[in-house]
């Protein structure tokens, strides 16, 4: 069955590796095929010894995350793992462009940042002949069947952390059981979030005896704390709509013109999840001539010095954990189109009001924010009225963000748990 899949995944890249690769930035592109194919450059350290060469200098950790959301997850993590094995390398690896953009600016100096080879046989072992990892830790549930076959085989240790498992990854996973179970097979622990996660991965044939429960590492994100400079120039009151899907971003124009009636000086914020749509959602606001400013352009001789009754379109990735903390109601986007909803921890973290609407499916931690009164769970219809009573009510506003702020306090942990877990695979 690997071969199957080996062989359907070869024929995907052919097919796709021109549109992949040019779809990327001028600047990128060769370092992303280079990778992608498996030639690591050792001089991508700053550190006097090439971090790709096998054994010496304590070994090496390689850490995966896909996207953005895991890398942040990742990073208290790599954090903690530099301060425990100063004399190891950290590999961090990604698979998307705005991954990689993030881990950049915020990984630990001196990890090593790294587009995850192809998943095929050949340029994986390729990569082994050069680095010798210790162990292979995937953050939360990427399972690229080649990637953990061959890493098992050549005796590293994978670890899966942080993992969850949706209801509709784990319809899919079984309707395919027979492969899946191989490939589970190849891990030898998988550190869920919650009870919930440890029984679907469970019920997909892996042994209790695999399955640890350590937490979200989320709780134990901490955005930057310094503030964009930028965010001083916006008055309030400030609603940030955070990580918005498509057509998400007309639902809350809508309701934004409609509070403008009674607050006209309302700011909103608005984040789009994923860079490509910044394009779309700016052309939109110009088809629905509604005003407003770009996070980009601030500096420049057009941007206001005081943004009053605006909306700003947070342009920039990477911004919106700390653009957050000036924000008066946080509004977490997926959650009203669309399916799985976002991450609502990073506004919690500043003690602000979550607002969000039924579909958090991807983030069932939200049920425990609604049982501690930290979260207001809406429908489309309803999303005005709660959000002007919040604007017209700040202490309750306030009430609410401050159980956000304790429940995040009284859910830290996991990277600390995570880390006894790890320890008895890693040397010194």
């Amino acid at each position: 069955m690997f071969l199957i899949y080996s062989l359907l995944y070869t024929v995907a890249i052919i097919f796709l590796l021109p549109f992949e690769y040019l779809k990327r930035p001028k600047e990128i592109r060769k370092k992303w095929l280079r990778e992608k194919f498996g030639f690591f450059d050792p001089g991508l350290s700053k550190s006097p010894h090439p971090p790709f060469t096998k054994g010496g200098q304590g070994g090496i950790i390689w850490v995966h995350a896909v996207s953005v959301g895991e890398v942040m997850a990742s990073l208290p993590l790599v954090k903690e793992l530099k301060a425990h094995y100063p004399g190891k390398r950290i590999v961090l690896s990604t698979i998307t462009d705005t991954g990689q953009k993030v881990a950049k600016e915020r990984a630990p100096e001196g990890t090593e940042i790294v587009y995850l080879p192809f998943d095929v046989p050949f340029v994986l072992n390729k990569v082994l002949k050069k680095v010798t990892p210790e162990i292979l830790l995937i953050v939360e549930t990427e399972l690229w069947p080649n990637l953990l076959k061959i890493f098992k085989g050549h005796g590293i240790p994978v670890i899966l952390l942080n993992g969850r498992l949706s209801d509709k990854s784990i319809k899919g996973y079984k309707s395919i059981s027979f492969f899946m179970e191989k490939v589970l097979s190849c891990v030898d622990i998988f550190c869920m979030q919650a009870e919930e996660y440890a029984g679907r991965i469970m019920n997909l044939g892996v042994d209790s005896s695999r399955v640890q429960i350590a937490g979200n590492f989320k709780f134990d994100t901490r955005p930057p704390l310094k503030v964009p400079e930028w965010t001083a120039n916006i008055g309030r009151p400030v609603i940030v709509a955070g990580s918005t899907h498509d057509g998400e971003e007309e639902l809350f124009l809508t309701v934004y013109a409609a509070l403008k009636k009674d607050f006209p000086e309302l700011n909103l914020i608005i984040a789009p999840r994923h860079p490509e749509r910044f394009q779309g959602v700016e052309d939109m606001f110009r088809s629905k001539g509604m005003p407003f400013i770009k996070r980009s352009e601030s500096g420049a001789p057009g941007f206001p010095e005081k943004v009053s009754g605006k909306i700003v379109l947070l342009d920039t990735v990477g911004e919106l954990p700390s653009v957050y903390s000036i924000s008066d109601i946080a509004i977490i986007g997926k959650s009203f189109r669309g399916y799985g909803g976002q991450n609502p921890l990073e506004p919690a973290f500043w003690g602000k009001p979550v607002v969000c609407g039924p579909h958090m499916e991807n983030f069932p931690i939200i049920r425990d924010f609604q049982e501690a009164g930290a979260a207001l769970m809406v429908e489309e219809s309803e999303l005005y009225s709660q959000l002007r009573f919040l604007l017209r009510s700040p202490e309750k506003a306030g009430e609410i963000g401050s159980k956000a702020r304790n429940l995040c306090r009284k859910n830290a942990g996991a990277v600390d748990r995570a880390l006894k877990i790890i320890a008895p695979y890693l040397h010194g």
